[in-house]
């Protein structure tokens, strides 16, 4: 914490916290804008997302995979637990471009359960830690500052923290990987015609923008973090 003005301080770290939000911002426009966009394109085939999901998932050779629908605008999700595709309201019934390519991202996800996706194993496993870190860092950090800076109860929550970036990072590869593996089922399917390949893309690349400004938003503050409380003397 820094001097500024009269009794008042600024913390420069702070700027971190912008950066992280501002970048978040941005992707979350640019993946509202897009899928808006191609939402209101109709595919050909006429297909809606959930029957695009439910052949993507024959074709696949996935027959225990149930496909929902879930409430929410872009609350699409594969759950490997139960094995099921929940589809948002903007998704299930819809045959515009933008629901399809959705559709077909989740099936993605389906597809590598199946095949044993080592990035989709590995953020599955470490799913128990990162609930118990993210719940347990700020406990950790703050009864640190209350106990003099006691630097062992700071870096055991720095590490928690931690855990929720990694759980970020993992996810990057996962999510690339299902769409790229739903741009190729879309064309070699014949659901969608090249130049309506070309428009999913659009989609599906807003939407990783997503998952990579969260990972830098948490990165971000871990840096924050290690700045503020990293290595300090305890004396």
């Amino acid at each position: 914490m820094y001097p500024y003005g009269y009794g008042y301080y600024f913390d420069p770290t702070y700027i971190l916290i912008i950066i992280g939000v501002i970048i978040t911002m941005i992707a979350s426009s640019k993946m509202n804008s897009t899928f808006r966009r191609y939402s209101r394109v109709r595919c050909h085939c006429g297909l809606t997302g959930s029957q695009a999901a439910e052949r993507i998932l024959n074709q696949a050779g996935i027959y225990d995979v149930s496909v929902e629908r879930v409430s929410g605008n872009l609350t699409d999700h594969y759950d490997p637990k139960n094995k099921v595709l929940r589809l948002s309201d903007a998704t299930y019934g819809s045959d515009s471009i933008a629901a399809i390519g959705v559709a077909a991202h989740e099936c993605g996800h389906a597809v590598q359960h199946q095949q044993g996706y080592a990035p989709l194993k590995i953020r599955g496993a470490i799913v128990p830690a990162v609930n118990l870190g993210s719940n347990l860092s700020w406990l950790f950090i703050l009864g640190g500052v209350i106990l003099g800076m006691n630097q062992t109860l700071l870096n055991v929550g720095i590490l928690l923290f931690s855990l929720a970036v990694i759980f970020q990072l993992v996810t990057l590869p996962v999510e690339f990987n299902a769409s790229s593996r739903a741009l190729r089922i879309l064309g070699s399917t014949g659901i969608m015609y090249e130049d309506e390949v070309g428009q999913t893309r659009k989609v599906l690349s807003a939407a990783a923008l997503t998952y990579v400004a969260g990972a830098a938003s948490a990165l971000l503050s871990l840096l924050r973090l290690i700045i503020l409380f990293g290595g300090r003397d305890n004396d």
